[in-house]
């Protein structure tokens, strides 16, 4: 048996049987990284592939907090430490009612390599609660909040492991967020990124992530095939954070984004996606993208119990997964290889099955993976750190052209490094 089967079966006997997304991401790193293994027998030697695939510390523990009618609420609160080989664990927060220890474990595992590539000193890890904001009211979002940071604050700290936001974490829940740990500590430290501008946030941050993934891309296809994505149709899955700011580099790159979705539809609109519009439904309405379809007259919604797989029928030139994880799946894969897309860029973690990255490289399509390309937000989030540490803030335009750095060099020391293994273009490996 090899390393890879025999690191697997040890994986599995240490952790639960449905740890599926978990086990996923770690069969997609074994097996890209087997031609270093291969020539360096020091990895075996030392045991580094067991040590790199278990998390440093799993913290689990009890949330109890007062809801707006006086009824005491019970959540489970997340924290997977992974790996602080290169700095202090770095990885966001994340509320919502489906996660478990096998999404925090994927997504700290994930963090771990895609912050080593931003070449800045900082481990991996993730955390969160199966609490989700939506549909509470702005006081039950602080009391959570609040609870949330009291259980956990004793186990992180500025050299320690610094949280951000992440799906169900924006500024705002940063804020109370922020606000508990100075309070239970008597500290200004940059313990927390993605904070709000005016609590010592960094201009920049909340694009950082979108952005990345386009400049990403457009780096990757000047290299490969002398092109820009001006002009091209392209399709974008998700209508949050990452998708909403992916969608708006898009346009300032000439591009035409014609999707978006949600986790109840998708909108395909052959005139451009409404940029404004749907910042005004997701991020300050907060409302399904059905309300798009009625305002906009051309545009058509799919639900996605009708077809999940909607937003990836549409011809497009470029398409990029900006939603969840394993949201393209095989048969979205056959469907962009049928439509002669040229390039798939993911803006989420993991958001390609193994099955499907598999199927999208044998058909030659290019592909950019997250833990490359959307490394943006943690690249960012650093930066805010170095404000908060020297009291020196910078403009927008400062980070923004610091974050199409890092990801310009990203992008050039992967693909070197896949030349020097003789698998040019093949930047999974």
């Amino acid at each position: 048996m090899n390393y890879i089967e025999q690191t697997m079966q040890i994986l599995k006997h240490h952790n639960c049987p449905t740890d599926s997304n978990f086990f996923q991401a770690v069969r997609e790193v074994l097996e890209s990284i087997e031609p270093v293994v291969s020539s360096k027998k020091q990895y075996l030697d030392n045991n580094i592939i067991n040590r790199l695939i278990m998390p440093n510390k799993e913290i689990k523990f009890k949330i109890t907090w007062l809801n707006d009618n006086n009824k005491i609420e019970t959540n489970i609160g997340y924290r997977i430490q992974f790996n602080n080989a290169l700095g202090p664990y770095k990885g966001g927060t994340r509320f919502h009612q489906d996660v478990t220890f096998d999404t925090f474990k994927f997504l700290g595992f994930e963090q771990t390599f895609k912050n080593a590539l931003t070449g800045q000193h900082i481990g991996g890890a993730k955390g969160g609660a199966d609490f989700s904001p939506k549909g509470r009211s702005q006081f039950e979002v602080m009391k959570f909040c609040q609870a949330y940071m009291t259980e956990l604050y004793n186990s992180i700290g500025e050299d320690v492991d610094i949280i951000g936001g992440d799906i169900g974490v924006g500024s705002q829940e940063i804020g109370y967020l922020y606000g508990q740990y100075k309070k239970l500590t008597n500290s200004n430290s940059s313990i927390i990124t993605s904070k709000p501008i005016s609590l010592g946030g960094s201009l920049g941050r909340k694009e950082a992530t979108g952005y990345g993934v386009i400049y990403f891309t457009e780096t990757m296809l000047c290299d490969i095939l002398n092109e820009s994505l001006s002009g091209k149709i392209c399709s974008v899955s998700g209508a949050g954070n990452v998708a909403i700011h992916a969608i708006e580099k898009l346009y300032a790159l000439g591009a035409k984004p014609v999707t978006c979705s949600d986790s109840k539809g998708s909108i395909y609109d052959k005139n451009g996606i409404d940029l404004e519009l749907l910042k005004d439904i997701k991020l300050n309405k907060r409302e399904s993208l059905t309300l798009y379809a009625n305002k906009v007259k051309d545009a058509v919604y799919v639900s996605r119990d009708d077809d999940k797989n909607y937003i990836w029928s549409i011809p497009v030139f470029a398409a990029f997964p900006c939603a969840t994880q394993n949201e393209l799946n095989l048969d979205a894969a056959k469907l962009l290889v049928k439509n002669n897309t040229t390039i798939i860029a993911e803006g989420a973690n993991m958001p390609s099955t193994n099955e499907a990255i598999k199927y999208i490289q044998e058909n030659d399509i290019h592909f950019a993976p997250a833990k490359a390309a959307n490394a943006g937000g943690v690249a960012v989030s650093v930066m805010e750190m170095s404000q908060n540490i020297s009291f020196n803030y910078y403009d927008f335009e400062k980070i923004d052209k610091k974050l199409e750095s890092i990801m310009r060099n990203i992008y050039t020391n992967i693909s070197q490094t896949a030349k020097a293994y003789d698998k040019e273009h093949n930047l999974v490996d």
